[in-house]
């Protein structure tokens, strides 16, 4: 069973966490340690895992310290895993069922890798500079990053996951300058659309379907850090360096400004926003900002409810989750209803206890790979079957004219 109650997720890279709030009220509900997640490091894994990317700020003898990926359990403040890495990456991205993971690397490469195992899939060269941003489309089927150069690619999942084509070179199946400066954000559109942002102050509305070609852009007065839209991608909300959140409409009149139809907030943060997305099925957004401080605030009256964070810490990304299961909000502090229990502890469980669902996906992967080696037998026995049965009809049908012609011949003798 589900819980419907909004979480909200803030890490931090000053002080290796990741905080837990019920997004409805403020409340701390949990704390998961041992990150230093840099912007856009945090994503869900099918709402049973959250995954972080780590990058360490100070020298360490162990590589894998220094660049990995952190996969969280509900039930723990600490890392289940810790997924080695060949470089740090910042921006992270899973698929829907949390089978795959893509990262975006400092170096400008790619990587692809399972989960929860950190099996490296590969590992290809995508931007000239580090990779900014990574999102998968609305139907999981293209991978889209941006990079600081500028430019953004669009990968097809089938190639990049195809284990037979390992050691052929992954073509984009489009790569495009889009930007003047680093690509800060991409969020899906209506249909093949893509949107994006970037510090040359700039949105960018991109569609897939006839090329990557670009149909509208939108200038503000200042640099732009984050992107969403909302549910029913009718507005976009964009985060700007001086401290305002800018909202406007998708779609419009061609025959008026674009610009004139965005309208700046008031001035609720002391620093540039860095992170937005949406709360309460689009009633509500939340903002975080280089100043330390997150808030909620009401989209209708376009002003803050509620103040989440003291502003102590910088926060790097924020992340809501929804509807995970039972296990996950026991392990938070929340009974039926998602109303939290009183007492010292959050009830997290010892770490022996994060290893069984662990250990419970391997087996699953593996029951799941001899399902599919077995569909793919049976498949061939199949193959084999029908071409059997076409060639014993080939030489009935054969047969059958060749009595067809006897009779006629007979015939014609009498």
């Amino acid at each position: 069973m589900a819980s419907s109650r909004e979480i909200l997720l803030a890490s931090s890279a000053d002080n290796s966490m990741i905080t837990a709030y019920d997004a409805s009220s403020g409340v701390i509900l949990a704390h998961f340690t041992g990150s230093q997640s840099p912007r856009k490091g945090l994503t869900l894994v099918a709402n049973t895992y959250i995954a972080a990317a780590h990058m360490s700020y100070e020298p360490s003898p162990s590589a894998s310290a220094a660049a990995s990926i952190s996969l969280y359990n509900w039930r723990s403040s600490t890392a289940a895993h810790h997924l080695p890495l060949p470089e740090p990456v910042a921006p992270i991205v899973a698929t829907p069922d949390g089978l795959y993971l893509f990262c975006g690397g400092v170096s400008g490469y790619l990587h692809a890798l399972t989960l929860p195992f950190s099996r490296p899939i590969r590992s290809f060269p995508a931007h000239g500079k580090p990779i900014s941003c990574c999102i998968l489309n609305s139907d999981a089927s293209l991978l889209i990053s941006g990079g600081d150069d500028g430019t953004m690619c669009v990968f097809p999942l089938i190639q990049l996951l195809d284990a037979n084509a390992h050691d052929f070179p992954v073509n984009a199946l489009y790569n495009f300058s889009a930007h003047n400066s680093s690509v800060t954000a991409i969020a899906n559109g209506c249909g093949s659309v893509i949107v994006s942002s970037s510090l040359d102050s700039t949105i960018k509305f991109w569609s897939l379907a006839h090329g990557a070609t670009l149909i509208r852009t939108v200038c503000f007065p200042c640099m732009l850090w984050c992107l969403v839209l909302d549910s029913t991608v009718s507005h976009f909300y964009v985060g700007g360096s001086d401290g305002r959140i800018y909202v406007g409409v998708t779609k419009v009149d061609r025959r008026h400004s674009t610009d004139a139809q965005v309208v700046a907030s008031r001035q609720e943060h002391n620093g540039a926003v860095t992170a937005l997305a949406m709360l309460n099925e689009g009633k509500n957004i939340v903002s975080a900002s280089e100043d330390g401080n997150v808030k909620i605030w009401d989209v209708e009256r376009g002003r803050v409810v509620r103040s989440v964070t003291n502003g102590r810490e910088n926060i790097s990304d924020i992340l809501v989750a929804k509807g995970i299961r039972d296990g996950g909000r026991r392990a938070l502090g929340m009974g039926a209803g998602g109303v939290q229990h009183r007492g010292p502890s959050l009830g997290y469980n010892s770490g022996k206890e994060i290893s069984r669902p662990v250990r419970e996906l391997c087996e699953m992967e593996e029951s799941l790979n001899v399902v599919v080696k077995d569909r793919s037998r049976a498949i061939d026995v199949l193959e084999g079957t029908i071409e059997t049965y076409q060639k014993l009809l080939g030489l009935l049908i054969k047969e059958a004219n060749g009595d067809d012609d006897t009779n006629n011949q007979d015939k014609g003798q009498d």
